[in-house]
């Protein structure tokens, strides 16, 4: 498989540079996986496309304001875009600066802040705060917008770039598919019978980058923290002995469940994953994944078409594009049901 398999036209105009006025305002376009049938929908539909008994994953991340702009010592600027947190105190993160940051140097930051640089990691720094990171971000931060959004945050940005269901703080790119979701819409999920779990996974600022290799088998993705909590995989059990659906709300959730089943049995833990889900994948434990549209020759496309069919997915795109759908992070959504030759045999727990 090359990168150029996975592109598609794109006219600028439909990428979302702002959301839909009210959350569930988007549309939805439902992909059969087996048969590429499409219908167009509104995401207000979602609940016809679900069975009581099936249950639906969420990814309770939480964005961090992660994005600083500072000083070197020597005056030169200094954009700094957190990768993780590694301690109370510590970052790996991005750095944009003149000849880039020197072990031992030091950045100044907004409210008097300093960051020690510690070292090198491949691409990333490690950073020491003078004070605890969390804190510090939530007040001088800024929401990490995608550089395809072509704009610099906004107040409004702080809610709508994050879930209703954000807890676990960590992720510097919100897990988008979930955006679309506000308490009205899960109540009324839950009043027709729709289980809900939940589990972590901690996006990084590599989920905007596109395929480096011209191999999609060479390309390598960095690692991601994330959390199964037991009570999820006990949902997970049971709805398969129910014979329901799990339901993924984004690939972070398909990659963190598929990870975790990767030994042959899904367990409740935590830990890293850098799975590159591609075509050729068998899914242990994901049956049906609701996602945004994604960008030519990336990562999230290829698991998509390892979800449903590479020429399925891209005529669904393309149908897309004729119709006018909104793109990307803040555009509208996906309902995808598998191709059947791509699952692994179900037993209770994957």
């Amino acid at each position: 498989m090359r990168r150029a398999d996975f592109s598609y036209p794109l006219p600028q105009e439909l990428i979302a540079r702002y959301p839909a006025p009210e959350r569930g305002g988007s549309r939805l376009l439902a992909l059969d996986g087996g048969s590429g049938a499409l219908r167009d929908l509104r995401f207000a539909d979602l609940a016809a496309l679900l069975a009581p008994g099936d249950l639906l994953v969420l990814n309770d991340t939480r964005v961090v304001p992660a994005r600083l702009h500072g000083r070197k010592a020597s005056g030169g600027a200094c954009e700094i875009l957190l990768e993780r947190v590694l301690g109370p105190r510590r970052l790996l993160a991005q750095a944009r600066a003149s000849k880039g940051l020197r072990p031992g140097g030091t950045v100044h930051l907004p409210g008097g802040a300093r960051a020690a640089v510690i070292g090198r990691r491949g691409e990333f720094y490690e950073l020491e705060l003078d004070r605890d990171a969390l804190p510090y971000l939530e007040a001088h931060g800024s929401m990490p917008l995608p550089p395809y959004l072509g704009r610099e945050a906004e107040p409004a940005d702080r809610e709508r770039y994050q879930t209703v269901y954000a807890g676990e703080p960590g992720a510097v790119a919100a897990p988008t598919a979930g955006l679309h979701f506000d308490e009205v819409m899960l109540a009324r999920l839950r009043q027709a019978g729709v289980d809900i779990a939940k589990l972590t996974l901690h996006v990084g600022a590599g989920t905007f980058q596109p395929l480096r290799s011209e191999s999609v088998e060479t390309h390598r993705l960095h690692a991601e923290r994330y959390r199964l909590p037991a009570e999820t995989v006990g949902a997970i059990a049971a709805t398969r002995a129910r014979g329901h659906r799990v339901v993924a709300v984004g690939t972070t959730v398909v990659r963190a469940l598929e990870a975790a089943a990767l030994p042959g049995t899904l367990a409740a833990g935590e830990g890293e994953t850098d799975i590159f889900i591609r075509p050729g994948f068998r899914f242990r434990v994901v049956d049906a994944l609701l996602t945004n549209f994604h960008l030519p020759e990336s990562s999230l496309l290829v698991l998509v078409a390892a979800f449903a069919g590479r020429e399925r997915v891209l005529a669904a795109y393309h149908h897309a594009i004729a119709e006018r759908y909104r793109f990307y992070s803040y555009g509208d959504a996906m309902f995808i049901t598998p191709d059947p030759a791509v699952l692994a045999p179900r037993g209770k727990g994957a």
